[in-house]
């Protein structure tokens, strides 16, 4: 939501052009791609990475505007926590040698922001929730001093009219509220983003909502929340019970949740943001003066405002986004369902496997999304996360039995799903040394069945039998992570425990 918006109360008048605009804003889509205005297949993706600012010792460091000036970087931006950043990384053509030029471009940006971090003792840990995070972090207080989130909080506050509530039951149950939407902030994910065409957004965004538990069992690396062991991948339910402005009165009426995985396969981009209109009242009902269907009338690029912003607080796990680069519309599918971390190798194998995964699926014949029911789907996704790498996936039999047949993720992805993404890869023109390299990534931590969660869980543990206590346990083991993290070996080979002294 990266919209220049100022604080300040809305009335009654304010909703209604809103959602007059809105529907305009809709119409004005559908005349775009009626009207074949779209840009042509360039094979663009992009990445954007979440990160925490953590001190020497583990803990979190609530100082990202004086990070963000030693950085000087456009590429880094402020994120909703204080103790969070952003890094951007200008969109790539997907072929040849991008992911080796994407991992040089993020390892040389990430520590330069770690070095300029550090002179105000902070650095940057690239996790999906930082485990030394208390309750006392997650306050409005510590919210970035930047219009659009204060006024994003208050609108979402005033819209669920109480507290909201956290309750996780993993491993351990955590149960707490806050009057405000902060506890959002320790989520701290990757997005990758696909341009594509309007005629193949549908095919794309149904293959990547079928494969969500797959990146799940994968990538997951969020283990801890407020010093309680929960899920293996604990931000989605944060994330949705976070932002959850349903009462639950609404909750028992079926009423929708912002955070939210959809009910049904597509046919249409179209569809996305119509049901976006359709079923989420508007949070920041700011007007711009363009009238796009004018705009249209002379031939012009509107720039939907409206609709780009309302789109931006309903957070799907495969968020559909309207875009326009040197005067030409375009379409992407966001991918937010990864959480950052834990190295950069890691990341990229991840993104390798789902830009390679994601096209093979899109272009089979008798692709996966017919055969798999969407809450089969749904259910892969919930599994993943409480499981992670041990999560067992329901997916189409092969052959003309059909039917679903429920397996390990690790067997899913060894035995169908990396020769699917490395014939996708190759579809791309990714070079052969690239896509072996990455997809090798995911090929150890299947077999070894390591990611960021089994390893922070086997540590932290480790530092208990030690004799450690809880929070120092929990702050030993960031700090290892930290420090692996930063010596860029993936995940798979991470040693469990702590170095001799």
């Amino acid at each position: 939501m990266g919209e220049k918006v100022v604080a300040g109360a809305f009335d009654l008048s304010d909703r209604q052009a809103y959602r007059t605009k809105l529907n305009r804003c809709l119409e004005g889509l559908g005349r775009l791609l009626e009207e074949r205005r779209f840009d042509r297949p360039r094979n663009l993706m992009g990445l954007e990475i979440e990160l925490n600012l953590a001190g020497s010792d583990g803990m979190p460091r609530m100082m990202n505007q004086q990070v963000l000036q030693r950085i000087a970087s456009r590429d880094f931006q402020t994120e909703l926590g204080m103790f969070n950043l952003e890094v951007n990384i200008v969109p790539h053509r997907l072929g040849g040698r991008v992911f080796d030029q994407l991992s040089e471009e993020l390892r040389t940006g990430l520590a330069y922001a770690h070095r300029k971090a550090g002179e105000v003792d902070a650095g940057i840990v690239m996790i999906g929730i930082l485990p030394t995070l208390g309750e006392h972090d997650v306050v409005s207080a510590n919210l970035s001093d930047v219009d659009r989130y204060t006024l994003l909080n208050d609108q979402m506050a005033a819209a669920r009219g109480e507290d909201f509530t956290l309750d996780i039951e993993g491993v351990e149950r955590l149960v707490c509220t806050s009057p405000s939407i902060a506890p959002e902030s320790a989520c701290t994910s990757v997005q990758l983003h696909l341009q594509v065409t309007p005629g193949r957004f549908a095919d794309v965004w149904n293959a990547a909502q079928a494969i969500t538990g797959v990146q799940i069992a994968l990538g997951a690396n969020a283990p801890f929340l407020f010093g309680k062991e929960l899920w293996r991948e604990s931000r989605p339910p944060l994330f949705q019970q976070a932002t959850d402005v349903r009462p639950p009165e609404l909750v028992n009426q079926g009423v929708r949740p912002r955070t939210w995985f959809g009910e049904r396969w597509i046919g249409s981009a179209h569809e996305l943001f119509e049901e976006n209109l359709r079923y989420f009242p508007p949070l920041l009902p700011i007007c711009d003066d363009e009238d796009p269907l004018e705009v249209l009338d002379e031939g012009g690029v509107p720039e939907l405002g409206e609709l780009v912003l309302h789109n931006g607080t309903v957070y799907r796990w495969n968020r559909p986004v309207y875009g326009i680069a040197d005067g030409v519309p375009h379409l992407r599918v966001e991918n937010r369902v990864l959480p950052a971390g834990p190295t950069v190798t890691d990341v990229i194998a991840n993104a390798a496997f789902y830009y390679g995964l994601v096209r093979a699926l899109a272009e089979e014949s008798r692709p996966v999304w017919s055969r798999l029911p969407f809450e089969a789907a749904e259910e892969n996704f919930t599994e993943a996360c409480r499981h992670g790498i041990e999560a067992e996936m329901l997916w189409p039999r092969s052959g003309r039995s059909g039917g679903l047949a429920r397996i390990p993720a690790v067997q899913l992805v060894l035995e169908e799903l990396l020769p699917l993404a490395a014939a996708g890869l190759d579809a791309w023109h990714i070079e052969p040394a690239d896509r072996d390299h990455y997809l090798g990534v995911i090929e150890e931590r299947c077999k070894r069945r390591v990611n960021g969660a089994s390893w922070q869980v086997a540590t932290y543990d480790r530092a208990l039998e030690a004799g450690l206590g809880r929070e120092a346990a929990l702050a030993a083991m960031t700090r290892r992570y930290a420090e692996l993290m930063h010596a860029g070996e993936p995940v798979h080979t991470w040693p469990v425990g702590f170095p001799a002294p």
